[in-house]
């Protein structure tokens, strides 16, 4: 397996390539956060045929084998299979896509769904009342870091592809030590999220 990766970093780095995929990157960002921003304020009405309430589970599914995905490319970078590395890196970009494209798909088209607690007053007993309120608060603030750690990483991830792609892996790997992490807690968070908010669903 060193062979293997000895190959790789025997690669020329393309800087040019990355230089023009790094502008890519910024304005595919830019889209992306002005879609996700505007999908809460404007909702597209849809047929009474058509149902997507199965979507936000298949978010929380492809989020979650997006963080499988991403164990697998740690695990294989370690022990020195870089095509192996790369084939799951390209998985877990894909279901991040598909994931993100399905997300505001669901959201220009649908009214969101909020934890079941923004209106306490049917709750009578105080231990309840309590214990609800409780867990809306870890609801919120994982909700909270996953949203902001998604939208701030999102142009690294790009970054940390675009090195990886363009053999400039001494930067890859500066990246990847405190981006991969990340992306991995967003796709963790993801799940978890929604398996608090899923006794709220319609």
């Amino acid at each position: 397996m060193q062979d293997e990766r000895s190959e790789w970093l025997a690669r020329p780095p393309q800087d040019g390539l990355a230089e023009k995929l790094r502008i890519g990157a910024w304005i595919l960002t830019a889209a992306i956060l002005v879609l996700v921003g505007l999908m809460r304020r404007i909702k597209i009405p849809l047929p009474e045929s058509v149902d997507l309430s199965f979507l936000p589970p298949f978010h929380a599914a492809v989020n979650a084998l997006a963080a499988v995905v991403l164990v697998i490319a740690f695990i294989a970078v370690i022990k020195g299979r870089i095509v192996l590395h790369r084939r799951m890196i390209m998985t877990a970009m894909f279901l991040s896509v598909l994931f993100l494209l399905s997300y505001v798909a669901y959201h220009f088209t649908s009214n969101e769904v909020k934890f079941g607690d923004a209106n306490l007053d049917g709750i009578v007993d105080q231990a309840e009342l309590s214990k609800v309120g409780g867990m809306r608060t870890v609801y919120l603030i994982l909700l909270a870091s996953h949203i902001i750690l998604a939208a701030v990483s999102l142009p690294f991830i790009l970054f940390t592809f675009i090195a990886g792609w363009t053999n400039r892996f001494s930067a890859h790997k500066r990246l990847a030590k405190w981006v991969f992490p990340i992306w991995l807690y967003v796709a963790v968070t993801g799940p978890v999220c929604y398996l608090m908010l899923r006794p709220y669903y319609p």
